[in-house]
């Protein structure tokens, strides 16, 4: 059982296509990392490391976001039916030092052109540090 998880919040109302789903959760998660590994100063220690990229711990202890590259963390996509319920979460985690990457898509391929809040993503956490803010939602 991983101790830690990633959460991603996906907008269901906006009833996106699979791949582009797939992309918006994936810039997400990816912003939110990059985040927390800024966060704790590591951002100069990821590596490749046989055939997966790592992160030289060194002599730091373990962290969520440490063990989110050594053993793997559960990403866990959960919903929200609104923009409104999107920012709020937001505006939850930051309130309470998380990081929450929340991404804004430019519309290009969907949305007639308009710029859409689409999906947030939180940076790895204990499992109920994550759970106080995203622990009511429904799984995707």
């Amino acid at each position: 059982m991983y101790s830690s998880k990633q959460m991603i919040v996906m907008r269901r109302d906006l009833k996106m296509r699979k791949g582009k789903i797939a992309a918006q959760a994936g810039h997400a998660c990816v912003t939110a990392t990059l985040l927390a590994l800024e966060k704790e100063g590591r951002l100069g220690q990821v590596r490749p490391m046989g055939g997966y990229v790592g992160l030289e711990t060194g002599q730091q202890p373990d962290t969520p976001l440490s063990e989110w590259f050594s053993k793997g963390v559960a990403k866990i996509c959960v919903y929200v039916d609104s923009e409104e319920e999107l920012l709020a979460l937001d505006r939850q985690a930051k309130e309470a030092g998380i990081i929450s990457a929340l991404i804004q898509d430019a519309g290009m391929t969907e949305f007639h052109g308009q710029p859409t809040y689409t999906c947030l993503a939180l940076e790895p956490l204990p499992a109920e540090r994550a759970d106080a803010i995203t622990g009511q939602l429904p799984l995707y």
